[in-house]
């Protein structure tokens, strides 16, 4: 497994995780209306992986074939496919914004949300697209590049967030556009090394480009899939939210959603270390060697747990000073005590995780984007949210509740989710044989 992809992925959650840190200064309504916008956000960003994956996927395919043409071609493919959806959905979220924010529960939050959200969304096709060529270029095993990109973007978007918020004096709407410019720069990068320095494996240009029905469903069958993953996500933390918002407060949903995303830069490295998964069993998938599928996807999962304990213990440990990023400002301090335990008992949510993800990411790299697909949704709309209802509501115990219910939720999933690809692997070794 690559440590550059890893190192990449937690860039990406940082890269998150400074616009809630900025915004915190603006006071908890801020924070929360920029949390009422993370649903809808993990939308963009499912979109982006998920059409990387399906990238990652096909291509892996076509290289472990040794069929260097249908991988050209797979290139541009998903750069055209990801431009075309991007511009669909820019459409579609902006004409949904304000219905859902109503429906949620937004309330006095709402301006801060619609400022936001109807800048990102403008710029859907800056956080899409990113990722769907990240995805060419993993596929090809050159995540080096993708670490670099993800540096650039990441370390541009901490310096220029407090710019545009605080001395132009934008507000939220600074925080979004800065995170905009910071993603477009991607853009430009991979670019450059694709078509100016034309030093990559595979070769997305128009001279290589033939529209092929095999290849766009090859790419879509993994892709759609791997995106409607994380619009599962996006309809968790919607009806979490709307589930805080009764039991509680907006507060709660700002604790909820700011937390969350330090949770997602815990998970970061598993999600890399899964991702890595994609290619590599698809290359052997590809060349039907199915028993470095399973040395694969146990290494995956070892090392995926021994990085769990060792990020739960430190979350645990600094939770307290963790929590200072979002609640130095007086109008959000109190909110501090509520994140620190939330975020300590989410610690159990990434060993459980160690096991889950590769395993899913697992069938995606086979090609069994729609397995991949319902064991997120077993995870996210059927037990996280059953078991955060249960727990808030008829057990009375608000707030804590849901958090309790997220990592029971993942829990059960986890188990279902490991014996599944236990036993799929037996299969493919012994059809092999």
């Amino acid at each position: 497994m690559s440590v550059p992809l890893i190192i990449s992925m937690l860039l990406v959650s940082i890269y998150n995780l400074a616009d809630a840190a900025w915004v915190a200064g603006l006071g908890s309504d801020a924070l929360a209306g920029v949390g009422f916008v993370t649903p809808l956000f993990l939308i963009l960003v499912g979109l982006g992986n998920g059409l990387g994956a399906g990238a990652t996927s096909s291509i892996a395919k076509y290289i472990g074939q040794q069929k260097k043409e249908k991988a050209d071609n797979g290139g541009l493919h998903v750069i055209i496919i990801t431009i075309i959806i991007s511009l669909l959905v820019t459409v579609a979220l902006l004409l949904i914004l304000k219905p859902i924010l109503a429906m949620m529960g937004a309330g006095t939050t709402t301006s801060y949300a619609l400022d936001y959200g109807y800048l990102m969304f403008g710029g859907t096709i800056f956080f899409v697209l990113p990722n769907a060529m990240y995805g060419i270029l993993r596929a090809e095993g050159d995540v080096n590049r993708t670490m670099h990109a993800m540096a650039i973007s990441g370390v541009l978007n901490i310096i220029i967030d407090p710019i545009f918020i605080y001395v132009l004096n934008l507000g939220v709407k600074g925080a979004a556009l800065a995170t905009l410019i910071s993603s477009g720069l991607v853009i430009i990068i991979i670019a450059y090394w694709f078509y100016i320095k034309e030093d990559t494996y595979v070769k997305p240009t128009i001279a290589n480009y033939q529209f092929s029905r095999e290849i766009t469903f090859d790419i879509l069958k993994v892709g759609i899939p791997a995106s409607l993953e994380l619009l599962m996500t996006a309809i968790l933390t919607a009806v979490l939210s709307t589930i805080l918002t009764t039991v509680a407060s907006t507060d709660a949903v700002a604790v909820y959603t700011t937390g969350w995303r330090v949770v997602s830069l815990g998970t970061m490295p598993i999600i890399g270390i899964s991702t890595a998964l994609v290619s590599i069993v698809g290359a052997n998938f590809g060349a039907k060697q199915f028993e470095n599928i399973k040395l694969a996807h146990h290494y995956s999962m070892k090392l995926a747990f021994l990085i769990a304990v060792l990020t739960g213990v430190l979350i645990y440990v600094f939770a307290p000073q963790i929590v200072m990023l979002f609640s130095y400002s007086t109008n959000s301090a109190h909110l501090a005590d509520s994140m620190v335990g939330f975020l300590r008992v989410m610690t159990f949510y990434y060993l459980f995780m160690a096991f889950g993800a590769p395993s899913t990411f697992l069938f995606q790299g086979v090609g069994k984007g729609l397995t991949a697909m319902f064991q997120t949704v077993q995870r996210t709309v059927i037990f996280s949210i059953i078991c955060s209802y249960i727990f808030a509501i008829p057990m009375a115990m608000g707030e804590h509740g849901v958090w309790y219910g997220i990592v029971v939720g993942q829990a059960i999933a986890t188990i279902i989710t490991f014996i599944w690809s236990k036993e799929y692997v037996k299969r493919l070794i012994k059809r092999g044989t």
